[in-house]
């Protein structure tokens, strides 16, 4: 399928990979819609319940879709193109939002776009909100993504070029601020309530052991242990000093994702520089990432926050670099709970 010139793209697009049901619409990478229905029936068993969430994403998908087209004004008949969440993911909650795309692409006749998860938290840098103008990264740029589930280092040469140069070899670093506050009795999610708690500590007050492994990859299981250890011994410092243990606890994960990220932008001589996914929401390593860009003289990139945690805008920019270069699903595509960085 050919795109013709200066022709508008609009785009519907859905994220269903976890526990947020998302629906959005596009026209070209220009954000006119972001819908979220949030499932907070998984705050009482401390984490995503599975089942519950994909039954969940059942009951929200239609009117989450209802209100993104309501709020975009827009109707079924205006949609060139529908954009959807392949994978990674928890399959229950994909195999919702992939049926759902595929009976709708079906009834419209309209073309699927079957898009990486972990591309469009990189390509979320390059959605815009209406009438917005702001620098956009350029390539080759280093993205860390870093959600709950994926903490990655990648190297991006264009919209849809990239290669994982890095990432965690057990915990992603969101999975352990949620141990972390787990172990701490601090309620899910715990990662915005530990961030929120460490503004008010001192982040060198206790010292954790940050993983050792080689290149550019990551380990977090070692500091889960080592923070299970510690509040063993100590236990009336969650009671005592709960800001400083968030602090020192935050200050080892963001230090470690930094180091690994300033060797990588050394080593490959690239000064522009991003973050993405759900922790990149996370005050202390947004300010991190600043002050690294003023003393190392990167460009950085740091997302809007209703673009950090999943949602479908993002899906529906990358749907949109896709349609561009005319890579399209297919009906016989299956979703995939485990993906490389590209499905392709």
């Amino acid at each position: 399928m050919m795109v013709e010139d200066n022709k508008d793209i609009t785009i519907l697009s859905i994220e269903s990979s976890c526990d947020d049901t998302s629906a959005a619409i596009l026209v070209n990478n220009v954000v006119v819609s972001n819908e979220i229905a949030r499932q907070h029936i998984h705050e009482k068993y401390g984490g995503v319940v599975p089942e519950l969430a994909s039954r969940a994403h059942q009951q929200n998908i239609v009117p989450v879709v209802d209100v993104a087209l309501k709020n975009a004004k827009k109707t079924l008949e205006d949609i060139d193109a529908i954009a959807y969440t392949r994978g990674p993911g928890l399959m229950g909650s994909l195999l919702v939002g992939v049926s759902f795309a595929k009976g709708l692409s079906q009834a419209l006749e309209v073309p699927l776009l079957d898009v990486n998860h972990m591309q469009a938290h990189v390509l979320a840098h390059f959605a815009l909100k209406p009438e917005e103008k702001r620098s956009l990264p350029q390539f080759p740029f280093l993205c860390l993504t870093v959600s709950g589930g994926h903490t990655q280092i990648v190297l991006i040469k264009d919209h849809l070029d990239m290669s994982l140069i890095g990432s965690t070899r057990d915990d992603a670093a969101g999975e352990a601020f949620d141990k972390a506050a787990k172990l701490m009795g601090v309620p899910y999610p715990g990662g915005p309530l530990i961030d929120k708690y460490a503004k008010e500590g001192d982040p060198l007050k206790y010292r954790f052991p940050k993983g050792k492994v080689d290149g550019y990859d990551y380990s977090f299981s070692g500091l889960k242990t080592s923070i299970l250890y510690f509040l063993q011994k100590n236990p009336e410092l969650i009671e005592t000093n709960l800001n400083d243990l968030c602090a020192s606890i935050q200050y080892t994960i963001v230090s470690s994702l930094m180091a690994k990220l300033k060797k990588a932008a050394k080593d490959f001589g690239i000064n522009e520089v991003a973050i993405a996914g759900g922790v990149s929401a996370n005050s202390y390593l947004r300010t991190s990432l600043v002050e690294a860009g003023k003393e190392l003289g990167w460009n950085v990139h740091i997302p809007d926050f209703q673009f950090c945690t999943d949602n479908a805008a993002m899906i529906g920019v990358a749907g949109y670099y896709q349609y561009l270069n005319g890579e399209f699903g297919q009906l016989s595509d299956k979703a995939v709970a485990r993906a490389p960085i590209s499905l392709k």
